[in-house]
């Protein structure tokens, strides 16, 4: 049992730190969005439209939005396969 038990904590280690490598990713291109619109000046910033500088706005917010999400979903999986972990190892504490 704790063979089987041991093989699943390493499958969810494995599962969990691609889920990181995304969400690294994912970090990257939320901080390269935001650095961009530090160079943005602050008056008379000549974007044309201002429907161009919404959808850009909203593609930063989306970016942000989503690199947060993944870290929630992260914490989710983590929280879950931890407690069935725990759970698994509570009621087989005789069995080594």
């Amino acid at each position: 049992m704790q063979n089987q038990i041991t093989d699943m904590i390493v499958h969810m280690a494995k599962s969990q730190e691609e889920l990181a490598n995304i969400i690294e990713a994912k970090r990257h291109i939320a901080i390269h969005l935001s650095a961009l619109s530090h160079h943005i000046p602050h008056e008379n910033p000549g974007f044309g439209d201002i429907s161009d500088l919404m959808e850009q706005s909203l593609l930063v917010t989306k970016s942000i939005t989503s690199y947060l999400n993944s870290l929630a979903d992260l914490e989710d999986a983590l929280t879950e396969n931890l407690t069935s972990v725990i759970k698994e190892l509570e009621e087989d504490p005789g069995e080594e």
